[in-house]
């Protein structure tokens, strides 16, 4: 988007809060009107967006709140007593402010954070009760003497191609070009290969890591890479705790 021809200060200011609020920075809403407007006046119309919700040239830099008052600051909290899940979006629209508004009411006004919401396994009346079970067997069978000596351990699948996250892990460029160019591609292939590690750990530490091979382990693979770093780990603790027991 490029604006060669003369364009009035009003049509500027809705040019630059529709940028803006469309998530474009400082620099790319320069770059756009190409010379149309000085880089200092959208940075101080950018902030006033923040600060005001709206450019008011006429105002002060004194000037009270427009957007973040007092009493849509004390709507929005009883809105959120009443109703957790609250979309930045369609507060700024109820209550006739920009969505940066809304979102600077939210984490400095009422000092609140953004949480996703956590998926949990639902579990049975019969899973919660054998769950109450396990733990007030282990209760009267166990001593705390005897949990320090147990070799806890786990199998995870891993993929070669690595980990990513493609809604946190953000690359901050100009264009989508220079996002590229500093890494912002990433390569996947279509059947990525997989290993298995297995780690155990105790009260002393973490054991070596073992790779294994790809798809289900047998006990055949199992006893001749996993058992002797179990064995190995067992002697050790042995030879400097004089105690040590392994759980199956």
């Amino acid at each position: 988007m490029c604006f060669r021809y003369k364009i009035k200060s009003e049509d500027l200011r809705k040019v630059v809060f529709r940028k803006y609020e469309d998530g474009d920075g400082v620099c790319k809403i320069f770059r756009d009107l190409n010379g149309s407007l000085g880089l200092n006046t959208i940075k101080r119309w950018c902030k006033m967006i923040r600060d005001t919700g709206s450019i008011q040239l006429s105002t002060s830099p004194g000037a009270p709140r427009l957007a973040r008052t007092s009493k849509t600051i004390e709507k929005v909290k009883h809105k959120l007593d009443q109703k957790k899940m609250v979309k930045t979006r369609r507060l700024a629209k109820e209550y006739g402010i920009s969505k940066s508004s809304a979102h600077r009411m939210l984490t400095e006004d009422l000092e609140l954070y953004a949480y996703k919401m956590t998926i949990e396994p639902k579990l049975t009346e019969e899973q919660k009760n054998k769950r109450k079970k396990f733990v007030n067997w282990i209760g009267n069978n166990f001593r705390k003497e005897d949990t320090m000596r147990i070799l806890f351990s786990d199998e995870k699948m891993f993929d070669l191609d690595g980990i990513y996250n493609s809604q946190n892990q953000r690359i901050w460029a100009a264009s989508r070009n220079e996002a590229d160019e500093q890494d912002g591609t990433k390569m996947r292939q279509q059947f990525p290969q997989k290993v298995m590690v297995w780690l155990g750990v105790c009260s002393k530490g973490v054991t070596p890591s073992v790779i294994l091979g790809q798809g289900t382990v047998d006990h055949i693979e199992y006893i001749e890479k996993v058992l002797p770093i179990a064995l190995n780990i067992e002697m050790i603790l042995l030879k400097n705790t004089g105690h040590f027991n392994r759980a199956v």
